[in-house]
């Protein structure tokens, strides 16, 4: 079994540990001498389609029940080499938690027992989405404002917790709610920014983002950004968060103005949000994304022009050069789900109906894509994957990617990426444009992101709309 050049599958029945976990096991593992490659996750279909593609042959009696073990060692790895990597999976399995000793108090496993005689607090729900429904509720049951960072909540569920709410008087904010800032303090995947007077309502965490670092560029802060949830504005929730969130932040005698923020959003619940924003106080900036919409860049604009505030020259580092000869088809692959559904837009708008055929755009953050694994702000294996791929596709004419900083994300998003990006270089000169999301106050080092990308050969740019536009422009599309 120690063998140079290895592959060991194993399966691990009854084991579980949810995917961040798995994901820094995989990570201290693929560390150890002699593996070239590991990989320690349950066997989802989504999990057990990465494998493959991964080179590992996972039994076909593998369920998303059982725990699966992949390790590839490197042809010149000694001996002892998968017993090494083996202990290290043991005792790194071992390591992520351990019984309370008898001075310690059992840490709570509900939310109901969470709260008991805690101070007024938010509270953050970050379970299963089939199980989310009952910790929120035991929230609301509390009187406490909900953060549901869980997806794949069922709507009927989410619209039950947002009527509860709304009567009470209480918020939810989600379900799928990964980007907050409450008092200038960012939770999930904020961004760190300056407090200052503009709000934000979000139904788009990456939509979110895209503002809080433009704004911060510009040297406007950012007091408060409500996320609500990326179904919100849908037909069947009817924008009930939404509501909730707007008269809370009209009702805060610090902001100024509020920028609300949505994928496209259902036309009759954008038009009674609209009506609703106008029979306000504080004035609302509508960013609904849509065909004939102004983009994100382009509504952080008109938001800095309202504040009298001056718009900057939006930075762009590095320089791609347009693909001499071959590929037809660019690629978008996102972490982001409203920086892909910005671009596509954008797209759209330059190619018409052709635009299917000139570019495959993919966000990797989308629900399907999650089941059984972290984000890929927090987990970048199945992006870097297909952009192995589409590197060595003859028709690629190039590559649109977005890097997203702020807490809760990668601690340093370029370290693997960069190399990528020179792999899938080195087999052809494909122009790379990046969409950096993130400020100088990010724990990740922006300084550092954009050297390694631009010393890798891609070319970042602050803006999304620019980067996309510029990514069509080197496809052949017009300025």
């Amino acid at each position: 079994m120690s063998a140079a050049g290895t592959v060991h599958v194993e399966l691990r029945g009854g084991a579980y540990a949810d995917s961040v976990a798995l994901l820094q096991v995989s990570r201290r593992v693929t560390d150890q001498p002699g593996v070239a490659a590991a990989q320690v996750a349950m066997a989802t279909p989504l999990n057990v389609e990465v494998l493959t593609q991964m080179g590992f042959a996972v039994p076909a009696e593998a369920t998303a029940n059982d725990m699966v073990v992949a390790i590839r060692l490197a042809e010149d790895s000694a001996g002892d080499a998968l017993d090494g990597a083996l202990a290290a999976v043991d005792t790194a399995l071992a390591g992520r938690g351990s019984a309370p000793g008898p001075a310690e108090v059992a840490r709570p496993r509900t939310a109901g027992a969470a709260l008991r005689g805690v101070p007024d607090a938010l509270t953050l729900v970050s379970v299963p989405g089939a199980s989310a429904l009952v910790e929120a509720m035991d929230a609301l049951d509390a009187g406490r404002d909900v953060m549901l960072f869980s997806d794949n909540v069922p709507v009927d569920q989410e619209v039950a917790l947002k009527r509860v709410a709304t009567e009470r008087g209480l918020l939810v904010m989600g379900p799928d709610c990964g980007t907050a800032v409450l008092g200038g303090v960012g939770l999930g995947f904020a961004n760190a920014v300056s407090p200052g007077p503009v709000g934000i309502v979000a139904a788009s965490g990456t939509g979110c983002q895209q503002l809080l670092a433009l704004l911060h560029h510009a040297g406007v802060g950012v007091g408060h950004a409500l996320g609500v949830g990326g179904h919100d504005l849908s037909a069947e929730v009817g924008g009930l968060s939404t509501r909730d969130a707007l008269l809370r932040l009209d009702r805060d005698p610090t902001v100024e103005l509020v920028v609300l923020v949505s994928k496209p959003p259902a036309a009759d619940v954008a038009a009674a949000l609209e009506e609703y924003a106008a029979s306000l106080a504080t004035p609302v900036e509508l960013a609904f994304l849509g065909a004939g919409r102004p983009d994100l860049t382009a509504v952080t604009e008109r938001v800095l022009a309202r504040l009298d505030r001056q718009v900057p020259a939006w930075p762009v580092v590095g320089r791609a050069e347009p693909l001499v000869q071959g590929g037809t088809v660019l690629h978008g692959l996102f972490v982001g789900g409203t920086l892909c559904e910005e671009a596509w837009l954008i797209a759209s708008e330059i190619h018409g109906d052709q635009t299917s055929r000139a570019c495959d755009f993919v966000d990797f953050g989308a629900d399907e894509l999650t089941q059984g694994r972290a984000h890929p702000m927090i987990d970048p294996t199945l992006r870097l994957e297909h952009l192995a791929r589409v590197a060595d596709d003859e028709r690629t004419a190039g590559v649109l990617l977005d890097v997203v900083l702020g807490h809760g994300a990668e601690p340093d998003p370029a370290g693997r990426l960069a190399p990528a990006i020179e792999a899938a270089r080195a087999l052809r000169p494909l122009p790379v444009v990046v969409t950096m999301v993130g400020t100088d106050l990010d724990p990740q080092r922006l300084g550092d992101q954009l050297s390694a990308l631009t010393a890798a050969g891609a070319e970042t740019h602050f803006s999304n709309a620019g980067a996309t536009r510029r990514a069509l422009e080197l496809l052949g599309g017009p300025r």
